[in-house]
């Protein structure tokens, strides 16, 4: 519970909380892995896309500029003509005159049948296409809540194991918390003994010269770095003044 064993801040990071709609940091690890996945699927969809858009580009291109039309025109006319008003001449002209023909031929074509006929994919298409894709990225998402729901099924299941899951994770943080101590008391001595810059000696020089400055000076806390409240407390050592917040004092 939390008011059993109340987290600091550099413990929260490590634990993941289930009632929190936000994604937390242990958990945006997985997410990102997952999403690093869909990249393969989304590069293969984009390339089908461009190739489609460029496949039909060239196509209207070559339906635009190779577009050829035949036109032939052609007549043919004959005709005899005999003159005269002998026997021999009327003979001719009932047996030649048979042959005066005339005929007109048009012939026009083209390769209008032989040209491509390219259609580039449609809105529905389109959506047909990436709707697959934006499931997968949504499931992605949606499956960091889904292992939250993990613990409390087998909690639901196995009580027992549960309850010495839950012990086991008090007593882990219990250990860590005694680590983490003894770690940011070396750090903070290790700090106080290094040797401060020109601009914080010049600023604590002021600071003692004159004791009032110190409400306008923004101080943080020497263990976490969290901006300082009025709740911070102080060294009470006369040559220390660090603060620190209250969780870490």
């Amino acid at each position: 519970k939390r008011t059993l064993l109340p987290l600091r801040r550099a413990e929260v990071s490590t634990v993941i909380f289930p009632c929190r709609l936000a994604m937390q940091r242990l958990e945006m690890k997985n997410m990102v892995l997952e999403l690093l996945e869909c990249i393969p699927p989304l590069l293969l969809l984009l390339l089908a896309c461009g190739l489609d858009h460029a496949l039909v580009a060239m196509l209207s291109v070559i339906r635009q500029h190779s577009f050829v039309q035949y036109s032939f025109h052609s007549s043919h006319r004959l005709a005899v003509h005999v003159t005269g008003t002998s026997l021999m001449a009327r003979l001719l002209r009932s047996t030649v005159g048979a042959l005066n023909t005339s005929s007109h031929s048009r012939l026009e074509t083209s390769n209008f049948a032989c040209l491509p006929r390219p259609r580039s994919m449609g809105r529905q298409q389109y959506v047909g296409s990436c709707l697959p894709l934006a499931l997968l990225v949504l499931l992605c998402l949606a499956q960091v809540y889904t292992h939250r729901l993990r613990r409390a099924i087998a909690a639901f299941y196995f009580p027992k194991r549960e309850k010495s899951r839950v012990l086991y994770f008090y007593n882990k943080l219990l250990r860590q918390r005694q680590i983490f101590v003894q770690r940011q008391r070396k750090l903070v001595a290790r700090r106080a003994r290094q040797h401060p810059g020109l601009g914080p000696s010049l600023r604590e020089w002021c600071c003692q010269r004159w004791p009032r400055l110190r409400r306008w000076m923004r101080r943080s806390c020497m263990v976490c770095g969290t901006p300082g409240t009025p709740q911070d407390r102080v060294c009470p050592a006369p040559a220390c003044g660090a603060p620190y917040c209250r969780p870490c004092w």
